[in-house]
């Protein structure tokens, strides 16, 4: 019983490791990928720098918004990409504008 406890911490643990090495792949090709699903951005959160772009993908069978109030906002139609180059100062909270309950955040790292 133990060596599949021991089995399955294995598996878990090596999940974990993968979905990190994805988030650091897109940054790496200078663009971070957020997918938009069931009213929800996922990653929730980002880190990216300067000059990198953040590309929205929505599944979603109706249009969102990743808006900044008072600074800029992405339209994403539905089953569409839309991209935002990253500039200094937007490390920011975002939100849909057609759906407030859906949030998100950018830091802006060196």
């Amino acid at each position: 019983m133990t060596a599949g406890i021991f089995n399955r911490r294995q598996v878990l643990l090596a999940g974990a490791a993968a979905l990190a090495a994805s988030r650091l792949a897109h940054a790496h090709n200078g663009t971070i990928h957020v997918s938009i699903e069931k009213l929800a951005f996922q990653p929730v959160e980002i880190e990216a720098r300067v000059g990198e772009t953040i590309e929205w993908t929505n599944k979603d069978p109706f249009a969102h918004t990743a808006t900044v109030k008072g600074r800029w906002e992405v339209v994403i139609p539905p089953g569409k990409t839309a991209t935002h180059v990253v500039e200094t100062g937007d490390s920011v909270e975002y939100y849909c504008r057609f759906h407030p309950n859906m949030k998100g955040r950018i830091t802006v790292v060196s």
